[in-house]
């Protein structure tokens, strides 16, 4: 699969490239952006006068065209459109990955030239290729080897530098998608911590440690326990913690990290079990997300905790009917072993709160099949009980081009749902027609709500994948969440 690499200059990126490819919004490609790009190529030409042929329309058009004279032999145009809306990424990132998804990379090396009106745009437009060219592949045949040469440029023709968090987000992004693809028989939850090893290796204050099998349970983590105990490869709690000098704060990230999901004794059918194998996109996203921090020398402290397990059946899975003891001290009624995400969420986000009293925690799960429902393919549904931290989560979103949209945080309307009569709750909900994702976000806050911490909820069951292909969502979000956190969203 391609190989990913930033230039500083189109030029750089240009320079031995067997093909070409431009993303710019339609107005500015009317004003002559990918002449100045080109450095007036002759080709640039050419293919600006194949692109006047063709409107961008409200997604975006791709033309191509062969070029006959020195330079890149394949040329294709990424015309992006020129109005987007509110709820989109100002940068138009989610048209890019739609029109670079079409483009056919061929061995050897292509570049591709980005239009950056503003440098907030870089990050999404980069991460938007990076999403779009996946690692993994089991495939047999070798096309021969493809580098893909990043390079941004703005309206009046000069470079802009992607920073050193930016590159690590696009690479950590394509690492965590991977991960997603990857099958079970290859990414067990040994495995998962194996990937997570090398990939940490030589980073400066950031140290990895697991909390494996017995120990889960032993230190009371019974939801997390009882979902991958009956497995082959034990359950484990995943930690990274990241400590430089002088760090003055401590933001903590968790992820669900189910490597495969039957339902368990709730047993799915094949075609809701077909994909699952993608059920551990949170702790991929949010593990990446650690990485690019660490990588990049992030400021502040963080912990992020991998809760893993693969829920299976065996003569010791956990049934319907059984109560289980949490990390938080309540009992949970099990009435739905196919709820298993926000038990292993909830064990691993109590023992990070409880265990190292971070100033901020926030999840991500593939949690539920109604956040598509509610917030669709492309936005993550995020629930928290801070406003500020709601609204950074938005923002956030929209800067790092893992969008998300706010869902309502109301104990008092949604924890009824989990009434039990003989534990503190059940697991799933009475009524399914109940703002679902909201309940099942209020079933891991009440894990921690004795702690009044400020805490955000990342439901990503939709755009952790597209097109069977994991997306790496949530680095980028998690990333930009810790690096742009402000005191003002903790109080808010």
């Amino acid at each position: 699969m391609p190989e990913v690499r930033f230039a500083r200059t189109a030029a750089a990126a240009l320079r031995g490239a067997g093909s070409a490819v431009f993303f710019a919004p339609e107005s500015r490609l009317r004003k002559g952006w990918l002449r100045k790009a080109a450095d007036g190529a002759d080709w640039a030409r050419l293919l600006a006068g194949v692109a006047k042929q063709a409107a961008a329309g409200p997604r975006g058009k791709l033309v191509s065209a062969q070029n006959p004279d020195a330079g890149p032999a394949a040329l294709a145009l990424g015309v992006l459109p020129d109005r987007v809306s509110r709820h989109n990424c100002p940068a138009r990132s989610t048209m890019a990955d739609d029109l670079m998804r079409r483009v056919e990379v061929r061995p050897g090396t292509t570049a591709v030239v980005l239009c950056v009106e503003k440098p907030a745009h870089a990050l999404p437009l980069a991460r938007a290729i990076g999403r779009a060219l996946p690692e993994y592949t089991r495939a047999t045949g070798n096309s021969g080897k493809a580098t893909i040469r990043i390079a941004c440029v703005r309206p009046d023709g000069s470079a802009h530098a992607l920073s050193r968090l930016e590159q690590e987000i696009v690479r950590c992004g394509r690492w965590a998608a991977r991960l997603y693809d990857m099958p079970t028989a290859e990414m067990s939850t040994t495995q998962f911590v194996s990937e997570t090893r090398k990939a940490a290796r030589g980073v400066a204050h950031l140290s990895v440690s697991v909390i494996s099998g017995a120990k889960v349970l032993e230190k009371k983590m019974g939801g997390l326990h009882a979902v991958g105990r009956t497995a082959m490869h034990p359950p484990k709690l995943l930690l990274l913690r990241y400590k430089p000098p002088g760090a003055k704060r401590m933001g903590a990230l968790v992820g669900k990290g189910i490597v495969y999901d039957t339902g368990g004794l709730s047993l799915k059918n094949s075609a809701g079990m077909y994909g699952m194998k993608g059920d551990m996109g949170g702790a991929a996203g949010v593990v990446g997300a650690a990485l690019a921090l660490a990588k990049a020398k992030h400021k502040d402290a963080f912990i992020c905790a991998a809760a893993l397990a693969e829920n299976a059946i065996g003569p010791d899975a956990y049934r319907p009917g059984d109560i289980l003891g949490m990390h938080s001290g309540k009992t949970v009624e099990i009435n739905n072993t196919d709820a298993e995400g926000r038990l292993v969420v909830a064990d691993g986000l109590s023992y990070v709160a409880r265990t190292y009293k971070p100033d901020v925690v926030i999840d991500m799960a593939t949690l539920t099949g109604a956040q598509l429902v509610a917030t669709g393919h492309r936005h993550a549904a995020v629930v928290s009980n801070r406003a500020g931290l709601e609204a950074l989560a938005v923002e956030a979103g929209r800067a790092g081009g893992d969008l998300t949209h706010p869902l309502p945080f109301a104990p008092e309307m949604y924890q009824a749902e989990f009434a039990s009569k003989v534990a503190d709750m059940r697991n799933s909900v009475a009524d399914r027609m109940n703002a679902q994702t909201s309940c099942a976000a209020q079933f891991i806050y009440s894990h921690i709500e004795d702690l009044d911490l400020p805490w955000l909820h990342v439901d990503m069951a939709g755009p952790s994948g597209t097109s069977e292909r994991g997306t790496g969502y949530g680095v980028a979000l998690g990333a930009m969440l810790l690096h742009t956190m402000t005191e003002k969203a903790l109080k808010a």
